[in-house]
């Protein structure tokens, strides 16, 4: 029997990273976990079989390393400013070392004048992945994860409150994919190149869901009554910046601000759910209320008891004396390239032609 190819993982310990690397090692290939540093997650990995590389994603000598002897590999950019310096270095890298295939983790949204920095260097980060000849390409371009909004599941569980700007809570809708399920759909593109090579997925959940049927969801499994509740940006940048364990930059809060302005025209909601998880992840997708489930078994502390529910009461207050983000200011800071007519998704015509047709286009008259 021929051996399988080695397979290349970076960002391994992340949210996807993590479990493409769990399930390629369950199919039985061989592969090698670029890491940041070690720690549980890195651990966890080894224990499994991975080989662990110990590196910087944003240096070329690194990632040329780590791609030795590699023939396949799961490009996924860091949620962290300079995604196209990664980017490019892994294209670089990879052109070098002439991988036959590479799965790259994308965005939904992503459009040639998104009014986030972020979102148009994926865009570019997608057209120079493209450009290395003999390389084969497959792109999973996830919209807005189950995982955003557990950011706020300590609130939910002890005030039962489930607090995000996400409009008016019967109306704009989302199918929320686990990390899990994102994860199935990159490994059986990178287990079978031949069959995916050039296509592009979006892994979703299996139903939308309103931001007041997600609160619901939340408290069946916390065994409690969740109500949403609209905030505006203001206060969630105040939010993201005050409650620990924030793993959010400026630059990642101005980014998620833009987001949610996205979620709210329901660019989410466009020609969701789809089948792709079940399709190519071979999966059945998960519900949220079973993701929550699931985290709320890993997570002692979510349990109902008066401390808790103090802790969480002046982490609260923390958050309303928190100053709030100024966005432009931290853009501007920042010296973002700026272009003058930015264009949400469903603005932008060749988003449209390409992601949605005609649905979109219904969509877009409503909240243009």
């Amino acid at each position: 029997m021929a051996l399988k190819p080695k397979i290349l993982v970076t960002s391994a310990a992340g949210k996807t990273g993590l479990p493409v690397v769990l399930q390629l090692l369950e199919r039985g290939f061989p592969v090698r976990a670029f890491v940041r540093r070690r720690d549980k997650r890195s651990e966890l990995l080894e224990r499994e079989g991975a080989e662990i590389f110990i590196g910087n994603q944003y240096a070329l000598a690194d990632m040329r390393k780590a791609m030795e002897n590699v023939h396949r590999a799961y490009q996924c950019a860091p949620t962290a400013p300079n995604g196209l310096h990664f980017n490019a270095i892994f294209t670089v890298a990879a052109n070098e070392a002439r991988l036959e295939h590479v799965v790259t983790l994308g965005q939904w949204l992503t459009s040639v004048d998104h009014p986030s920095l972020f979102t148009r260097e994926v865009y570019l980060s997608d057209a120079l992945i493209r450009l290395p000849s003999g390389m084969s390409v497959t792109s999973v371009n996830p919209g807005w994860f189950a995982d955003n909004y557990l950011m706020v599941i300590d609130m939910a569980a002890h005030l039962g409150l489930f607090t995000m700007p996400l409009g008016p809570g019967d109306e704009r809708k989302n199918a929320p994919p686990s990390n899990e399920d994102i994860a199935s759909v990159a490994v059986a593109a990178l287990v079978d190149p031949e069959t995916h090579a050039g296509k592009n997925y979006r892994p979703t959940g299996p139903e939308l869901l309103s931001p007041k049927e997600i609160a619901e969801a939340m408290g069946r499994a916390l065994g409690r009554r969740v109500r949403y509740m609209d905030i505006s940006e203001k206060m969630m940048t105040k939010a993201l910046r005050a409650l620990p364990p924030s793993n959010y930059s400026e630059a990642a809060v101005s980014q998620l601000a833009i987001y949610a302005e996205e979620y709210r025209r329901g660019s989410f909601a466009v020609n969701a759910p789809t089948q792709d998880v079940h399709r190519v992840g071979g999966r059945v997708p998960e519900e949220f209320e079973s993701i929550v489930r699931r985290l709320v078994a890993t997570r002692p502390e979510l349990q109902a008891s008066r401390a808790a529910s103090v802790r969480t009461l002046v982490g609260f207050l923390k958050i309303v004396l928190t100053p709030a983000l100024d966005l432009e200011r931290v853009q501007s800071a920042r010296d973002y390239v700026r272009i003058a007519n930015p264009r949400f998704s469903q603005q932008t015509p060749d988003w449209v032609a390409t992601h949605a047709g005609q649905s979109a286009q219904s969509t877009t008259a409503k909240v243009a």
